[in-house]
C-alpha cells in the first residue's frame, strides 16, 4: 500500500511539474524588424542565431506595433493600457519628459501574485518608468509587483563597462558588460528559484545608443576598431556588433535554462520596444523612425516560442500590439479570470494573443493604435491606428495622414492629398470613427472626404433622410441606375438597382456609405439610427 501511495504521489509531483508553466520577456531596445532576414521587410541582416532558433517552436507576428519610445512602451506592457490612459506618453526624463508611471497601476506581477503567490517575479535589465529621484523611486518595481529587480534604472547608459546598477533599491557600480551582467543576473535568479514556476521581465539596453564596440568574443565584427571617429563613420556596423553580442547573450540565457531543465517548460517572448534612430536605420535619409508614430518607428520584431505555441514554426499577418503582452503574459500561467480584477474606471486595452497562440484563431483585435505625447509638446505628437491594410494618423495639431500599407508600406504617398476609391474613404472612415470612440476625446474624421474629386459635377447626389432608420431616397436618381451600400468595414451591404424598395430595418446602428456606380464613382457617408 504504501508503494501504491508513494507511486501515485510522484505521478501527481510529475504531472504537475510537466504542466508548470514559466514566461520570460526579453525586450530589445531601440529595434525595429529590418536587421533580422527572417522579417519580410529586411534589408541589411545580422547573424542572430538563438533569436532565429526561437521561430522552430514559434510563431513570428509580421504586424506587430508598439509605441514609439521605450518608456510608453513599457508602461503598456506592464499595465496594458494606452498611453492616454496611464499618461505615460513619451520618454520619462528623456528629451520633451513624459509623466511618470502611478505606482497604483495594476500590474502583471501584482496580478500574478493573486492569482498563485508561489509564482516568482524579477524584473532584470532597464526599469525606465520612474527617475531615480527621490531615491523612495528605486523601490518602486518592487512596490509595483516584483519581488526583485536588478539592472539600471534610466533610459540610456552613460557606458556599457561603467553604469549603476540598482538592485532592490540598493546601488552598486558594476564595470561588467551590461549586456552580460543582464544575463549574470538573471541566470542566477532563476537558478534561485528552484522549482517555482516563474515570470522574468529581461529589459537589456542593446543595442541602444551609446554605439560601441562590444567584448570581442561577442561578436564577430573584427575589423571594428572602436574609436569614435570609427563609431561616427560607421554606426549601422556597431549597431548590429551590439545585436549580435545580445543574441549571444540570449544563448546563453537559453543555455542555462535547458542545463536547469526549465526550457521546455518555458514560453519566451521577444519584442523590441520601438523602432531604430535614424542614425541605425537602413534606409536612406528616413526621418520618419523612432520616435514618430509612422511605421518604421512603431513596427517591431515580436516572437513568442515555447511549449504553449500549437503548430509551431509559423507567422501570422494578425494585429497585434506590445500592449497585449500583459494579458498574454497572465493566459499563459492560467490566470484566464483577471479581467474580474479590473476595475472599471481603469479600463485594460489588452487583448489576449493565447487563441492565436494556441491555433484556434487568426486574429484577436481588428485594429492597432499607438500614440506619443510629451509633457513640452511638439510637431511629433499624435495618434495612429492601423487595421491590415490601411493607417491613419492624426497628429496633436491638427494634421492628419492616410496610407495604403500594402502598396505603401514607407508611407510616401498620404492618400488624403489625392483620389481616393471608395475601398480608401470607408477605411479611412473606419479608423477614423475608432479612433475617436477610443480617445473618447475630439472627432478624428475630416468632413467632405470624397472619391475622385474630379467626378463631382457629374455625379452630383444626395441621399435622405440621413441619418436614416429604414428606407432611403436617392435625389436625381435615374431607372437602373446601380448603387451599393457599404458598411464601415467596407463589406457590401446591397449593391443593385432598387436600393429605394430596400427596408434597411434590420441593419446594425453606424457608419454606412453609397457608392454611386454609373462609370465614375461616388460616395456619400450616412447613419444609421
Amino acid at each position: 500500500m504504501k508503494i501504491i501511495f508513494t507511486i501515485i504521489l510522484f505521478s501527481i509531483i510529475t504531472l504537475k511539474i510537466s504542466a508548470q508553466r514559466n514566461v520570460v520577456l526579453i525586450i530589445a531596445d531601440d529595434l525595429g524588424p529590418d536587421y533580422f532576414s527572417f522579417n519580410e521587410d529586411h534589408i541589411d541582416t545580422v547573424d542572430v542565431p538563438n533569436i532565429r532558433s526561437l521561430l522552430k517552436k514559434g510563431i513570428r507576428f509580421k504586424n506587430a506595433m508598439s509605441n514609439p519610445v521605450c518608456s510608453a512602451t513599457r508602461s503598456g506592457i506592464l499595465t496594458g493600457r494606452y498611453g492616454f490612459r496611464t499618461g505615460v506618453g513619451g520618454i520619462v526624463g528623456g528629451i520633451g519628459g513624459s509623466n511618470q508611471l502611478d505606482t497604483a497601476e495594476v500590474t502583471i506581477p501584482r496580478l500574478l501574485k493573486k492569482y498563485n503567490t508561489n509564482i516568482a517575479k524579477a524584473d532584470i535589465g532597464k526599469w525606465h518608468l520612474h527617475q531615480p529621484a527621490p531615491l523612495s523611486h528605486l523601490t518602486y518595481p518592487n512596490v509595483m509587483g516584483y519581488d526583485r529587480f536588478e539592472g539600471p534604472f534610466i533610459g540610456q547608459l552613460p557606458s556599457y563597462t561603467n553604469w549603476t546598477k540598482y538592485t532592490n533599491g540598493i546601488s552598486s557600480t558594476v564595470t561588467t558588460y551590461a549586456t552580460t551582467e543582464n544575463v549574470n543576473n538573471a541566470t542566477a535568479w532563476v537558478r534561485s528559484q528552484s522549482s517555482k514556476p516563474f515570470f522574468l521581465w529581461l529589459a537589456f539596453n542593446a543595442p541602444h545608443e551609446p554605439l560601441h564596440l562590444p567584448p570581442a568574443a561577442l561578436h564577430t565584427y573584427i575589423t571594428l576598431s572602436g574609436t569614435a571617429g570609427d563609431i561616427n563613420l560607421n554606426p549601422k556596423s556597431y549597431f548590429k556588433a551590439m545585436i549580435q553580442a545580445m543574441d549571444h547573450e540570449i544563448g546563453r540565457l537559453f543555455d542555462s535554462l535547458r542545463v536547469m531543465n526549465k526550457m521546455d517548460s518555458t514560453d519566451i517572448i521577444f519584442i523590441g520596444d520601438n523602432g531604430n534612430t535614424e542614425r541605425t536605420a537602413q534606409i536612406t535619409n528616413l526621418t520618419k523612425a523612432k520616435g514618430t508614430i509612422y511605421q518604421y518607428g512603431v513596427h517591431v520584431p515580436f516572437i513568442i516560442s515555447g511549449p504553449s505555441v500549437i503548430s509551431p514554426n509559423r507567422s501570422t499577418d494578425a494585429l497585434v500590439n506590445t500592449t497585449d503582452i500583459f494579458a498574454t503574459v497572465l493566459e499563459l500561467f492560467g490566470y484566464n479570470t483577471w479581467p474580474s480584477q479590473i476595475s472599471v474606471s481603469k479600463p485594460v486595452d489588452s487583448k489576449s494573443i493565447l487563441p492565436i497562440i494556441k491555433n484556434t484563431a487568426t486574429s484577436i483585435r481588428p485594429w492597432s493604435f499607438c500614440e506619443i505625447f510629451k509633457l513640452i509638446s511638439d510637431s511629433a505628437d499624435g495618434k495612429a491606428m492601423r487595421n491590415l491594410d490601411y493607417k491613419l494618423i492624426r497628429f496633436d495639431y491638427g494634421k492628419e495622414e492616410f496610407y495604403n500599407l500594402t502598396l505603401d508600406p514607407l508611407e510616401n504617398n498620404n492618400l488624403l492629398t489625392m483620389s481616393m476609391t471608395t475601398t480608401d474613404v470607408s477605411n479611412y472612415y473606419y479608423l477614423c470613427n475608432e479612433m475617436t470612440t477610443l480617445t473618447g476625446s475630439g472627432a478624428f474624421c475630416l468632413t467632405g472626404v470624397d472619391v475622385k474629386e474630379s467626378n463631382k459635377i457629374n455625379n452630383a447626389f444626395s441621399v435622405s433622410p440621413n441619418p436614416f432608420s429604414t428606407f432611403i431616397k436617392i435625389s436625381s436618381n435615374t431607372e437602373n441606375e446601380f448603387m451599393e451600400l457599404i458598411n464601415c468595414y467596407g463589406q457590401i451591404i446591397y449593391s443593385g438597382n432598387l436600393i429605394e424598395k430596400q427596408n434597411f430595418s434590420d441593419l446594425p446602428n453606424g457608419l454606412y456609405f453609397i457608392n454611386k456606380l454609373n462609370g465614375k464613382e461616388k460616395v456619400i457617408k450616412l447613419i444609421k439610427e
